[in-house]
């Protein structure tokens, strides 16, 4: 199984509601993208907690594959698991499955091969708050 790494962030009086105040529907979601993305075998998945970062979303979802194949199947994957569950799904970068962005509202999730994810190293941006020895473990 896939290990998955979450991320908090920092409180922030500019967004109202909390992670404590995610609907059980968002929890309930992110269980079943994780879900599917261990089943894809994806590498490295870390889920950030944007609760107090943005009010883009509740969640995002970072993850690898290790091939562009790979990366276009868990993007399937997940479009459809999103779909079933009555989620609107804007996808990018489904030609070419470097970086494909799939954005179902209240989660966002990110699916890289390993070189391009390195590159723009999204988890660091989004965890700036942490002390260094927390950003390192990511």
């Amino acid at each position: 199984m896939a290990t998955v790494t979450v991320v908090t962030a920092r409180p922030d009086t500019r967004r109202r509601r909390g992670a404590q105040d995610v609907p059980g529907r968002v929890r309930q979601l992110l269980e079943r993208v994780e879900e599917c993305l261990a089943a894809d075998k994806a590498e490295d998945v870390v889920v950030i907690d944007l609760g107090g970062k943005t009010s883009i979303a509740d969640f995002m979802v970072v993850a690898s594959g290790r091939s562009h194949r790979q990366v276009g199947a868990m993007s399937e994957h997940l479009t459809v698991l999103l779909k079933r569950r009555g989620m609107a799904v804007k996808a990018e970068g489904t030609e070419l499955h470097d970086w494909v962005l799939l954005d179902a509202g209240d989660i966002i999730v990110h699916l890289f091969r390993p070189d391009i994810r390195a590159f723009y190293n999204l988890e660091k941006m989004w965890s700036a708050h942490l002390s260094e020895p927390e950003r390192a473990a990511i």
